[in-house]
């Protein structure tokens, strides 16, 4: 279906790849290859990293209609933690946790534009990344979709997609991904194979973010009356980004790479499909608490691993979050995580040997625009933590006192405890200010 698309529909947009695409752009001077025989070399790493999309939209997460039976599949061979979570639920202060294993308030990329009047240059992320650091093993890395830091290279990929050619806010060339072509993810395989290098990808596609204009096909099956149309084709758009992740584990397996691969999937940040009244775009996903939000719509996310004979399918109910990402990836690589990393390695537990030494995971949330680069504090809207059952929300900008939660009770956080549960506020809120206390000096 994928190719059908494309050709019918994308065939200028195909031209315009082909004269953009002279091979994934490599980065001048990388170094060569490092071979190493098939006993002792480690492991390639797929990260694939769906764009809002809701932490229960996903067959194997329980949703009745929405139909991803690629990843539902990838769900039943690895280690699934459906109570994972992301610090900010905002997409490039995300990503960059994801891809350097920190809090926002630690890397400094807390919001998605720099303050008004202030060049976009200015704010860069220049924390040790994943790939930078596996460049120094050995490894080439990929990157393709979303990425906000301008050049590839910024982020320590050593090949990619996203060059900022004409100063392009979150990819330019490399959203061609998924919806246009899986053509450069395959070649850039193929050519690690040849060479015996090991490899790291970023498959972080633009899916299923809007624009949602799915293949026809997949969105009448998704259509019936009585049903918004936009929660149609949002439904719809998660099946098509399902789709190019098969795509992706079917080339793995069919050039036999795939009990030498470690996947790791993760959402960047939740999704609640509004269906209301026409209005600005941030406001009505603050009103269905879904992006830029502190309620687990927008923040919580399904983690998966998998690794044959390194992890054991099931499902574990760790509390975990996506700054374990990048001390996992890098521990199963051989490298030992960084002090300065405050998450933790995944391995153990996703191979059965164990809970987690951890009962609490914790945010925070800051607005859109940063009001500062240096001074994280000042663009702070809420910190939260999870304990357990028990959330609780602070609000750092308005002054409202803070809500409590059990969310084994409530999942989607409809009825507020925190005049219930006074001491239980009090405790958490002393543990959030231990984790940060959100103020600059």
């Amino acid at each position: 279906m994928i190719r059908a698309f494309i050709r019918d529909q994308f065939c200028t947009r195909l031209a315009v790849i082909c004269l953009l695409w002279v091979g994934v752009t490599p980065v001048r001077g990388a170094g060569p290859a490092t071979t190493t025989s098939p006993s002792t070399s480690p492991p390639n790493v797929v990260m694939i990293v769906s764009d809002d999309q809701g932490w229960g939209d996903f067959g194997f997460m329980g949703h009745p209609e929405i139909q991803t039976p690629h990843l539902d599949r990838l769900g039943s061979e690895g280690a699934v933690f459906p109570n994972g979570y992301v610090p900010t639920s905002l997409c490039r202060a995300s990503l960059s946790t994801i891809v350097t294993g920190q809090y926002a308030h630690q890397h400094r990329i807390c919001c998605n534009d720099p303050p008004e009047g202030v060049d976009r240059s200015a704010m860069v992320l220049s924390k040790p990344t994943v790939p930078g650091t596996l460049a120094e093993r050995g490894y080439a890395s990929l990157q393709t979709g979303k990425w906000w830091e301008g050049h590839f290279s910024n982020g320590g990929f050593t090949d990619g997609m996203t060059e900022n050619r004409k100063n392009g806010r979150h990819g330019d060339a490399g959203l061609l991904i998924g919806r246009d072509t899986m053509e450069p993810v395959f070649s850039f395989i193929d050519r690690c194979q040849a060479k015996g290098q090991p490899f790291f990808v970023w498959y972080a596609p633009m899916m299923p973010h809007t624009p949602h204009n799915p293949p026809a096909e997949m969105l009448r099956k998704y259509q019936k009356p009585g049903r918004d149309e936009r929660l149609a084709k949002y439904w719809a758009m998660c099946e098509w980004f399902d789709e190019t992740c098969g795509a992706l584990l079917d080339r793995i397996d069919e050039k036999g790479l795939r009990d030498n691969t470690l996947v790791v999937f993760v959402v960047d940040n939740g999704w609640i499909q509004f269906t209301g009244p026409k209005r600005n775009n941030s406001k009505a996903q603050f009103e269905t608490r879904s992006k830029l939000s502190p309620y687990d719509g927008g923040l919580r996310t399904p983690v998966i691993l998998r690794w044959p004979g390194r992890t054991k399918p099931g499902v574990y109910k760790d509390l975990v979050s996506t700054i374990d990402l990048a001390p996992t990836i890098l521990t199963a690589a051989g490298v030992r995580p960084g002090a300065d990393l405050p998450g933790l390695n995944l391995l153990d537990v996703a191979a059965g040997r164990g809970p987690l030494d951890r009962n609490a995971v914790f945010g925070e949330i800051f607005q859109h625009t940063a009001a500062s680069l240096d001074k994280p504090g000042l663009s702070l809207t809420h910190r939260w933590v999870r304990e357990g059952d028990w959330k609780l929300i602070r609000f750092d900008r308005e002054q409202k006192r803070p809500e409590l939660y059990n969310l084994a009770a409530d999942p989607k956080e409809e009825r507020d405890v925190a005049k219930e549960h006074p001491d239980r506020v009090e405790q958490l809120a002393k543990r959030i200010d231990a984790w940060w206390n959100g103020r600059d000096d």
